[in-house]
């Protein structure tokens, strides 16, 4: 009797303590925190094999989107290739990223990769299983991280999955899609028994989520990626499409509960892994609704909000998605970037205007999340759509090929280049630009060693400070041991006198001096109680178009 009432008063007491330990640290934490980031918690989830830690390694990353097929050819035969990738880590290492993403790297019929026809192999244009665990353990032996893409949403209508279940009612794979009798209109396509459902086109038929077996088997894709081959994580692709519900076709409540499961299924053995969302379009409001199903998803809004504010020379498009960011997620727990594969070159938004591509530059680098840099973007590879062409090889050298491939010029009987490299590359080229202390890729290498060096830079709170010229950008980027001031000049034209303001900010009452870290500006700043400052400026030397400043107080 008195060992049962035992019994129940301790779970009693663990009901009510609801504490987790954190495996090995033995230091009680508190449910359902998964991170001290995040701003809206899952209650639901069993937490006792989650890793919870105040800072992840993503935090501190800035990755480097690379399209296989268009980064280096190492083997001759005009197609990208994982041991060119291998060949060229130490310029990557050089630029100062620590984290590469993969665009699609499994077997498909297309350039592209993103209709997949086996989950479970490489696709051997960029070579064999062999040669990517080579690139992964050179990769991990530098202590830098991948992740490829992960494609959840559809199949190739080459899998042999779907061409089963196209072809036979009885099919064990036909309730692993989603069929119609009668056409249902746009995103439906006639099969061989029935209609399909594909939202993107024909040959990207959808997966049946409702399906727990389509669960089941993502999850088994999932641990042998992480279990077998040892990848950092994924880049979800098409994220919020998964579940539909009737007409609704994005960010449905099914969408979520299934993401909530998924977090779990990878975080538990894996707490490490990093997950990143294709979420088209979203800002902060839309990126805070994944919190506990994706680790991150990418913003869309601050990246138009950089592009249009270096291509508008103006502060108004980044001061109101930093205003609607920051209101929705002040922590910075998301994906930043200019354009991605999917979009025209940031370049080409620019129409090759260097002094914007620089200010785009400083306003993603100092920018609270993790950044992505597009391969090519840091050298301003121009293109445009149709997609091909925004994926055009990276432009090494000006020897031919833009040093792609060793495939010699001119028509041959022999192997071409998969897609000939941009008419300037003789000009806009890593190996011209490494000689050129003035250029877009130094600029980069500046601004990714800066952000490298300071944590106010990566981790830090953001504060918009208040300027009386919609020319001049300005940001506060603090921590506890560390406020960093960027101003970045988004004209065309010098600025000889400006003013700052903040009726409140992070900043301690008291007079600072203000070191640059980055340009030749110094000056002096007294912020009043609760931060507040009022400063204006005269300056022997003026800000240049397009000059930025990093500056350290002291």
């Amino acid at each position: 009797m008195w060992k049962q009432i035992l019994i129940l008063l301790l779970l009693v007491v663990i009901l009510a303590t609801r504490t987790v330990v954190e495996a090995g640290s033995g230091i009680p934490l508190p449910e359902p925190a998964l991170s001290v980031q995040n701003s809206e918690l899952v209650s639901d989830i069993p937490q006792a094999n989650l890793k919870l830690t105040a800072q992840d390694w993503w935090d501190d990353a800035v990755f480097y989107e690379i399209f296989v097929r268009s980064f280096y050819d190492s083997n001759c035969d005009g197609i990208g290739d994982f041991n060119g990738i291998n060949q060229k880590l130490d310029y990557l290492q050089a630029l100062g990223v620590n984290a590469i993403w993969l665009m699609p790297i499994n077997p498909s019929p297309s350039y592209h990769g993103y209709d997949i026809v086996n989950y479970y192999a490489v696709n051997h244009e960029y070579g064999s299983m062999e040669n990517f665990k080579r690139l992964l353990d050179e990769i991990h032996r530098r202590d830098m991280h991948l992740i490829v893409d992960l494609v959840l949403n559809h199949t190739s209508s080459a899998h042999p999955f779907f061409v089963d279940a196209n072809n036979n009612l009885n099919s064990p794979y036909r309730d692993w899609y989603i069929w119609s009798e009668t056409d249902p209109g746009n995103g439906w396509h006639p099969g061989g028994q029935g209609y399909y459902y594909g939202f993107f086109w024909s040959g990207m038929p959808d997966l049946n989520y409702t399906n727990p077996e389509v669960t089941a088997q993502m999850d088994n894709v999932v641990r042998y990626w992480l279990d077998d081959i040892g990848v950092d994580g994924f880049r979800v692709d098409a994220a919020k499409h998964l579940i539909e519900d009737g007409a609704q076709r994005e960010n449905t409540p099914a969408t979520h509960d299934w993401y909530k499961e998924f977090f779990v299924a990878y975080k538990t053995d894996h707490p490490d892994a990093y997950t990143v969302g294709e979420v088209y379009g979203a800002g902060g409001f839309i990126a805070k609704t994944y919190t506990g199903q994706l680790d991150h998803v990418f913003n869309f809004e601050l990246a138009s909000g950089f592009v249009n504010s270096a291509n508008g020379r103006s502060n108004t498009g980044v001061k109101s998605a930093y205003t609607l960011t920051l209101k929705d997620m002040p922590q910075g727990n998301y994906a930043t970037f200019l354009t991605n594969h999917d979009q025209n070159r940031a370049m080409s938004v620019f129409n090759g205007d260097l002094g914007k591509a620089k200010a785009a530059a400083s306003l993603l680098l100092t920018a609270p999340g993790t950044p992505f840099i597009y391969y090519g973007e840091e050298i301003g590879m121009q293109g445009k759509k149709p997609d091909e062409d925004i994926r055009l090889p990276m432009q090494w050298s000006a020897d031919p090929q833009a040093g792609f491939t060793c495939l010699p010029t001119g028509d041959s009987d022999s192997a071409q280049v998969w897609r000939a490299p941009n008419e300037d590359y003789p000009t806009v080229n890593v190996a011209y630009q490494l000689d050129d202390g003035d250029s877009l890729l130094q600029h980069y290498q500046a601004l990714i060693a800066l952000r490298s060096a300071h944590p106010a830079l990566r981790i830090g709170s953001t504060s918009l400070i208040a300027t009386d010229s919609t020319a001049l950008f300005a940001a506060l980027r603090t921590t506890d041991a560390e406020q960093i001031l960027v101003l970045v000049n988004l004209s065309d034209q010098p600025l000889s006198e400006f003013a700052l303001s903040a009726e409140d900010s992070p900043l301690a009452a008291g007079e600072y001096q203000l070191e640059s870290l980055l340009g030749n500006l110094a000056f002096s700043l007294i912020v009043e109680e609760n931060g507040a400052f009022d400063l204006n400026l005269l300056l022997d030397v003026p800000i240049q178009p397009n000059q930025t400043f990093i500056l350290r107080f002291e």
